[in-house]
């Protein structure tokens, strides 16, 4: 029987490569996004290769558009027994300037949208007595990061997020964890981040032990891993995919 997916923040950079690599796994993927008509062309490129993708829109913070969203999806393709909890958005502001509007917008998308999408399709890996949740952290929520302190905190919590998830739907053969991406180009963040490297990329290249930085295809490959049934006795975990920029123990 064939998977349902959805990918959040899909129209581009990670999502649209953790997209397009669940279609080639074999899953029917619900490309969600804000942004349509780059939504659009994501699902056209999957259904181009042979998979089966449907774009759709909402902003994940708004239940009622979610809830709708998911509802397309599940009309399309089935029960929603996949979740890549990717959309996010990013700010690089010194601390005394946060206002509070500023951290509100970055708490609402970054943890209450994550919250939404999940609640909304969890119920769906309940009745199957399976489900996969990959929820996209950052290496900057291990590390700190100046000047991020909002993004920086609030991809904190997806961390614990999801470590609370797994302990909840464990026994429902649900497994939930996190990728903390390390420094990936090609992104949409990335590109926006780029003026405020405090040192040159190539310098930063000579810094991380593969020698490289990440291209969205390196998240999809552990993503893809994390969303099959090789990966059902990992539960709980931050799976880093940063070069070895960061080690743990």
């Amino acid at each position: 029987m064939t998977k349902t997916a959805l990918v959040t923040g899909a129209a581009a950079g990670i999502g649209r490569a953790c997209a397009r690599q669940l279609a080639k796994d074999g899953m029917a993927v619900g490309v969600l996004d804000l942004l349509i008509e780059q939504a659009q062309k994501t699902a056209d490129e999957i259904n181009a290769d042979g998979g089966r993708a449907i774009a759709l829109q909402a902003d994940i913070s708004d239940r009622a558009q979610v809830e709708a969203a998911v509802q397309k999806l599940r009309d399309a393709f089935g029960p929603v027994t996949v979740l890549v909890n990717n959309a996010g958005i990013t700010n690089t502001t010194p601390f005394l300037e946060v206002t509070d509007e500023l951290w509100d917008k970055v708490y609402q998308i970054n943890v209450k949208g994550t919250f939404i999408v999940t609640q909304t399709v969890v119920p769906d890996m309940q009745a199957a007595k399976w489900g996969r949740i990959v929820n996209m952290s950052s290496s900057s929520a291990q590390t700190g990061q100046a000047g991020m302190v909002p993004y920086s905190s609030s991809k904190g919590a997806i961390i614990t997020l999801t470590r609370a998830l797994a302990e909840e739907f464990g026994p429902h053969g649900i497994t939930v964890n996190n990728i903390p991406p390390g420094i990936i180009m090609n992104t949409i963040m990335s590109e926006a981040n780029r003026a405020n490297f405090p040192i040159p990329i190539e310098t930063v290249r000579e810094m991380i032990p593969v020698r490289r930085t990440g291209e969205p295809e390196d998240i999809a490959n552990a993503c893809s891993w994390l969303c099959s049934e090789g990966s059902s006795y990992v539960t709980g975990q931050t799976i880093g995919v940063n070069g070895g920029r960061l080690r743990t123990t």
